[in-house]
């Protein structure tokens, strides 16, 4: 295992080493070899890449251009868009805090979140975490919102051909997970990140983002050439080893979150994950699946038995998730402009 070279032999820290993650292909048409291949990556870590997804590297890297232009704004502008009740618009720095058992301060980033666009005058506007998206002005950010909305919509896209697979590997049809009362209508939400150039410091609490598993179904993320990103393959060992994610150009980094873990009774587990920075700056882009909002989120049909019974007691997704963020998240309902 690698060294860190600048402490003495004796006390000086193992570097993580690399983890070694399946790759899902997506233009395999031989549909048991990915359901193979991806529920292997499921029972090991938790965390897979998926190649061949249908979205282009220039319109990546165009989104990419696009999440920078918003972040380098002077911070009195983007606090404009300041994230509201809803979880859409701007988070500054420390507005989350993932770990707070562990973490100082908040995490090292700064964020942006656009949900599905629902009108003020649509019904399910009344929902908690339905409503219009923030955008920033087509004067300051000519062509932001129809990237945004462009990729928020081929994210999407990809994200259904993993959960069919997903269903697949759980010995379920693949269509079962698009069930109206299921993920008819998925919260799916994007979140543009930026880590600003500092040093984490895991002795002394000091994280781009604190270690967390993610709350919905899966995650898609996306992520320049900056490494940053580690798992805990195992969230219950003690100590906790971790590994870095490379990142691989054209992929997206895959990761199964809690809901997936309650639905398939621990079968499939969510995988802790957190981000140290080594001083330059960083950005990703996640894109987070969950079910409705109504959805009842309990044990799946194939993944119980009488020697095996539910884990987890049935759960109203809408609930669940604005019960996570506000553990997590900065109150700003006071804040003034």
């Amino acid at each position: 295992m690698e060294i860190a070279s600048a402490i003495s032999e004796a006390t000086r820290p193992a570097v993580p080493a690399a983890a070694s993650l399946n790759i899902v292909d997506l233009s395999i048409s031989d549909i048991r070899t990915s359901v193979s291949t991806l529920k292997q990556a499921c029972l090991d870590s938790g965390f897979f890449y998926v190649i061949n997804h249908g979205i282009s590297q220039g319109f990546m890297d165009e989104v990419f251009a696009h999440s920078k232009r918003l972040f380098d704004l002077p911070l009195e502008e983007k606090m404009r868009l300041l994230r509201n009740d809803k979880h859409r618009g701007y988070t500054p720095m420390f507005d989350q805090t993932l770990d707070p058992d562990n973490q100082l301060n908040g995490d090292y980033k700064e964020g942006y979140y656009i949900g599905v666009e629902v009108s003020e005058d649509d019904p399910r506007s009344l929902k908690p975490l339905c409503g219009p998206n923030i955008w920033p002005s087509e004067v300051i950010l000519p062509g932001w919102r129809q990237t945004m909305e462009r990729y928020h919509r081929e994210a999407l896209g990809v994200a259904k051909e993993i959960i069919r697979i997903i269903a697949r590997s759980l010995d379920l049809s693949g269509d079962f997970f698009e069930k109206p009362e299921m993920m008819g209508e998925p919260v799916a939400i994007l979140r543009l990140l930026h880590y600003e150039g500092s040093v984490s410091d895991p002795g002394k609490g000091i994280y781009g983002a604190g270690a967390h598993s993610d709350f919905g179904f899966i995650t898609l993320l996306a992520t320049d050439d900056t490494e940053g990103l580690q798992i805990c393959k195992n969230k219950d060992a003690q100590p906790q080893v971790w590994e870095y994610v490379a990142p691989l150009k054209g992929a997206f980094i895959v990761n199964l979150a809690d809901v997936l873990e309650r639905w398939s009774n621990l079968i499939f587990r969510s995988t802790l994950h957190r981000v140290v920075l080594g001083g330059q700056d960083r950005y990703s882009i996640a894109f987070f699946v969950e079910p409705n909002h109504d959805c009842l989120v309990e044990c799946l049909p194939s993944c119980k038995s009488d020697t095996n019974p539910p884990k987890f007691p049935p759960v109203k997704f809408e609930e669940y998730l604005l019960q996570r963020y506000k553990d997590t998240h900065v109150d700003w309902s006071t804040y003034k402009d």
